[in-house]
């Protein structure tokens, strides 16, 4: 059973772009593990910017 956590900034993610990456992955776990749709976990967590840092520096958005 497959579980995957896809973490993302909470910069206006649409209910559209995760179906769409919820869609993307599962199929991804099937081609490549050759998994089956109805056992693969996906869930997305939205981190407040504040909350997120590159390069040593806090990620304060897009730039």
């Amino acid at each position: 059973m497959p579980y995957i956590n896809i973490r993302v900034t909470d910069e206006n993610v649409t209910k559209d772009q995760k179906r769409l990456l919820i869609e993307g992955v599962t199929q991804l776990m099937v081609t490549v593990l050759n998994k089956k749709p109805r056992t693969t976990h996906i869930v997305i967590d939205e981190i407040p910017v504040e909350n997120w840092g590159v390069n040593g520096q806090q990620y304060l958005g897009k730039e």
